[in-house]
């Protein structure tokens, strides 16, 4: 996933927060940890073993995104 996809996906990601609170607990990110690396691989990265990890959450930010989930996996 692009730094640019991941930015938006972690948005919505941190709009809600059962996916924040997820996200923050399986990354070990903090609130200065994803500003300090905010447009980095590794937390691009991040973001999509989150999404890969549990279907549901991907079909969400998708939708959120109005992509299909393929794209938030860094497949065509």
């Amino acid at each position: 996933m692009d730094a640019s996809r991941a930015l938006e996906a972690l948005a919505v990601i941190l709009a809600d927060d059962r996916l924040r609170d997820r996200f923050l607990a399986l990354t070990g990110h903090d609130g200065d940890s994803l500003r300090a690396r905010l447009g980095q691989p590794d937390l691009a990265a991040a973001v999509e073993s989150f999404l890969a990890g549990h279907e549901p959450d991907l079909i969400r930010v998708a939708a959120a995104l109005g992509v299909a989930p393929e794209m938030l996996l860094g497949r065509p």
